[in-house]
């Protein structure tokens, strides 16, 4: 699909971009670049692809660019490469914020360039580039948020980018950038705030408790534990460049807490039960949509 890709950072997610594009053979060339040079030999020992010391050489020539660096590195990735950006070039992302991006990456973006925003809803707790791996995006979403750019060839990287990524076995779909960041303030964002919360909050309490709070973690606290094991750079920089979508949500989310300790403390039942209820019904939307597993304690093995 591309004669060469070059993908800038070498995490969880450009890892396993290249892993994939390599497997599917759907570039000649796979460049990659990260600012970290134990990260760029690591990635020589693993034989990635065509590893570059300098972000110029990745991206020259590239068809295809994908800035899969922290959401708050994204300007500066931008800024260094831009020089060497051939013209008509496709450039993409993987941020978790968009709007945040686009202003970013639009500072030093040249004007030969074609930047059509994304984001790749898949992940793990995981990140280095070991943590990557070929089926990442297997049935997982990828959300372009495209630009209002009547350029000739816009339209047309728009599709190319949407078919690789449907090579990459993701589904796709097309949202305004200002909506992507709402929706992932509730699905992702704001679960990750309350994760990182709570496990600190039991972190401190584990020192009254004589670590019986991670001796007998039961299933809840070990799944938020899992959450609060992502990389905390990205997160930082998810919630400093979301940060009016976050807030909108955790305001909401404040008030029903709120609503639900007054139900607890006035031991109104048929409140929690109807909460728990809906909540329920949620999981189970979940499952038929095909984004958990319905198998006993999610599939673990124990």
């Amino acid at each position: 699909m591309f004669q060469r890709i070059a993908i800038l950072g070498i995490g969880l997610i450009g890892g396993s971009i290249a892993r994939a594009a390599r497997a599917l053979g759907l570039a000649q060339t796979i460049a990659l670049y990260d600012a970290d040079a134990s990260v760029r030999g690591r990635c020589r020992e693993l034989e990635l692809g065509e590893i570059c010391d300098k972000i110029e050489a990745a991206v020259s020539g590239a068809d295809l660019i994908v800035l899969a660096v922290p959401v708050g590195a994204m300007g500066a990735a931008m800024q260094a490469a831009a020089p060497a950006i051939a013209e008509g070039a496709i450039v993409t992302d993987v941020g978790s914020v968009k709007g945040a991006v686009i202003d970013a990456v639009a500072a030093s973006l040249p004007a030969h360039a074609l930047f059509v925003p994304g984001h790749p809803l898949a992940g793990t707790e995981h990140s280095g580039p070991d943590a990557g791996f070929a089926t990442l995006f297997k049935g997982r979403w990828h959300i372009l948020t495209p630009l209002e750019d009547a350029r000739p060839g816009y339209a047309a990287a728009i599709d190319k980018l949407e078919g690789f990524w449907r090579a990459l076995g993701a589904n796709v779909e097309r949202m305004d950038p200002a909506r992507h960041d709402v929706v992932l303030a509730v699905v992702s964002h704001l679960p990750h705030l309350i994760a990182f919360n709570i496990v600190a909050m039991a972190e401190d309490l584990e020192s009254v408790t004589e670590s019986e709070v991670v001796k007998y973690s039961a299933s809840g606290f070990r799944d938020f534990t899992r959450i609060a094991a992502s990389d905390p750079t990205m997160w930082r920089d998810v919630f400093l460049n979301n940060r009016d979508a976050v807030l909108e949500v955790l305001g909401r989310f404040s008030e029903d807490l709120a609503a639900l300790q007054r139900a607890i403390r006035w031991g109104d039942g048929e409140t929690l039960y109807d909460l728990f209820d809906r909540a329920r019904r949620m999981r189970r939307e979940v499952i038929e949509a095909g984004q958990d597993t319905p198998a006993p304690n999610w599939g673990r093995e124990n």
